[in-house]
């Protein structure tokens, strides 16, 4: 019972933790340069570069991952009921493997997508 209580405020705390060192680290690496004397123009990005939409990535991605798992579940029934493999080891096995595949070829779309917006 008090390790469920304790789970959510440790989840939030990491996640906080996580953006303390981020804005402490950019601030440091900022102070730095600044001290060195470097032109305040390098901390803000090129306006000209184009950038994906992070929802075009998403969707991507999220398509790709769904597809990969119903393709493991359609692989899995095969395995168990054609070849005999065993249902625990078949469903989760090639269910992970496809998911896993799926969001590797994600990645590699998503490159694509970024050279050419």
């Amino acid at each position: 019972m008090g390790s469920e209580v304790i789970v959510i405020p440790a989840i939030f705390g990491m996640f906080f933790g996580i953006y303390y060192l981020y804005i402490s680290a950019r601030n440091k690496e900022r102070m730095a340069l600044i001290e060195k004397g470097a032109d305040a123009s390098i901390f803000y990005s090129n306006k000209n570069r184009k950038v994906t939409p992070i929802w075009k990535v998403l969707i991507l991605n999220l398509s790709l991952v769904l597809m990969g798992i119903g393709i493991g579940i359609f692989l899995a029934g095969i395995l168990d009921r054609v070849i005999g493999v065993d249902e625990e080891v078949a469903y989760p096995g090639t269910i992970f493997l496809m998911a896993g595949a799926g969001l590797f070829t994600g990645f590699y779309m998503t490159k694509n997508l970024d050279k050419n917006p």
